[in-house]
This record gives C-alpha cells, sequence and structure tokens, in this order.
C-alpha cells in the first residue's frame, strides 16, 4: 500500500513529512519521495528504495518550506525507479502531485492529452493526473482547487491525492476516492495522512475525509466540499483516544488477521485497471508484445 503525508502550518515541513513517511514504511514500499513549495518554486527529492536513502538526500539538498508532500510508493504502472517515484509534476513544474490507488482509465486519458502535445516523463498513471490538472489549470485560468475538481470528473478509479501549486504557494488541495485520507488539525497548522499514525505525534484531532470529499486548507483554516457538485460539507472533527500500535493494525488484535480482512481490498486493487468488465478483457501492462 501506498503512503501519504502532508503538512501546512508554521513549521519547516521536511522533519515532519520525513518522519511521517518513517511511520507509513510498515505499509510496504519501493521508493519514496517529498515535494515542497515556497515562493520560489516546488522543489522535489525522490528516489528508489528506503525512506533512509530519502532522508540522506535531503539532507544533501536545499529543500525547506512551510508546505510539503511525502509519498512512499508501491508500483503498479510502471516499474520502481527514481524517476517513477512520486511527487509527480505537470509539463509546467509548477504543479505537484502524490497519488494513492489506480487511474483506471489513464491510458484513454494519456493519449488524450499527448494529441494536445503533452510530453510524459513516467509511465505512471499518477502524471496523467497531475498533467490533467494542469491543463485545466493553465487553459482555463482555475485556481488550484477547481482544477482539481474538474480534473477529477474526467477520472476513473481511485484516489487519494494532495496537490500543491507554484503560483499558490499557501494552498494544499487533498481528494479522496476509495484511498482513506485523514486530515489532522493542529494549532493554525494540519497534517493529512492515508491513516492517523503520522499524525498522532503533532495532534489528536482528526476528521476523517470520505469518498467524493475535497478538501482545500491554507495555514488558518480549512474547507471541505463534494467534488460532484461542488457543495460543502460540514465535517465532525473527531478525538483519536487509542494508541500508534492500534491504528497500525487497524483496529485487528495482530497483523496475520488484519492482512487476512485487508485481501479483498488488496485483490480488487490488484484487478482495477487491468480487467475490462465491459468487454471482458484484461489488460496486463508490460507484456502487450
Amino acid at each position: 500500500m501506498c503512503g501519504i503525508i502532508g503538512y501546512i502550518g508554521h513549521q519547516d515541513s521536511v522533519p515532519i513529512v520525513i518522519k511521517g513517511l518513517k511511520r507509513l514504511e510498515y505499509r510496504g514500499y519501493d521508493s519514496a519521495g517529498i515535494a515542497t513549495v515556497d515562493s520560489t518554486g516546488v522543489k522535489i527529492v525522490k528516489n528508489e528504495g528506503k525512506v533512509a536513502r530519502l532522508e540522506k538526500n535531503v539532507d544533501e539538498s536545499t529543500l525547506r518550506g512551510n508546505i510539503g508532500i511525502g509519498h512512499t510508493r508501491w508500483a503498479t504502472h510502471g516499474a520502481p525507479s527514481d524517476t517513477n517515484a512520486h511527487p509527480h509534476l505537470d509539463e509546467t513544474g509548477k504543479i505537484a502531485l502524490v497519488h494513492n490507488g489506480i487511474i483506471e482509465n489513464y491510458d484513454s486519458l494519456r493519449k488524450l492529452l499527448e494529441r494536445e502535445g503533452v510530453k510524459f516523463e513516467t509511465e505512471t498513471d499518477t502524471e496523467v493526473l497531475v498533467q490533467l490538472i494542469g491543463r485545466f489549470y493553465h487553459a482555463d485560468e482555475m485556481t488550484l482547487a477547481e482544477a482539481v475538481q474538474a480534473a477529477l470528473q474526467d477520472v476513473v478509479g481511485t484516489y487519494g491525492i494532495v496537490v500543491i501549486s507554484a503560483d499558490e504557494p499557501d494552498s494544499l488541495i487533498a481528494a479522496r476516492m476509495g484511498s482513506p485520507l485523514v486530515l489532522g488539525i493542529g494549532e493554525e497548522e494540519f497534517f493529512l495522512a492515508s491513516d492517523a499514525s503520522p499524525i498522532i505525534p503533532h495532534t489528536r484531532n482528526v476528521v476523517y475525509l470520505d469518498d467524493g470529499d475535497l478538501v482545500e486548507i491554507n495555514k488558518s483554516n480549512y474547507e471541505v466540499r463534494r467534488i460532484g457538485d461542488n457543495k460543502p460539507v460540514n465535517k465532525v472533527i473527531e478525538r483519536i483516544e487509542y494508541n500508534l500500535e492500534e491504528i497500525e493494525k487497524g483496529g485487528f488484535p495482530h497483523y496475520m488477521l488484519k492482512e487476512i480482512h485487508d485481501q479483498v481490498h488488496t485483490i480488487t486493487d490488484t484487478m482495477r485497471g487491468r480487467l475490462s468488465l465491459e468487454t471482458g478483457t484484461a489488460h496486463l501492462g508490460g507484456i502487450a508484445d
């Protein structure tokens, strides 16, 4: 399972994101990456391999910023590599995105974007999504939240995404459909993660996003709306009472039982984008020849 961590607030996001990624290592992964945004633009460090390698590469970089997103990837589309690791950028280099899930119609969207002149750097379905967001954002002069919402109208599949833009360096956008996202609420700072484990060291006040939710966050406030009709949603702030080990076990008494119950989700996700219910055919990337 891939892992997501995001931060916006008054602290340097880099150590928060790195520590959050370490909390998510139990989910399994093959590559990791981090992106920050400030007045100078979006900066990314990412690599195949462990978070420890990413941490070393980050320490050797100038990566800093009060807004940051991070990701641990478990490869689906495209082999594990530095290039295919998240975060991914649109063609302008101004929008960065991390993504859990699978975009089932990525192939048709990619061909559409290629016909419009977009050049892709990776083999991933995630780059298709960030390029699509970039097209709406720059061509139609939308806000970042509007561009994300418009792009997701064209997407079939599952996603938990977090998006940042150099043109809007004081905001962070996230959305969910089938892939969990939790919003942690601190003192003029906010956290996003695939589960609560990276959030607990900072705050125990959380909002669980539901399928179809989009949240726009700045350093002082957040607003949740529905992707389909843009209607605002009043979310209940819940307080986490359980400990880190209980979170990682998903409420089950031990890891093996959790993994047994996870099988229905992992098998379904494995088949996403590879089986066509309309034609009854299979599409297995990499062996078409």
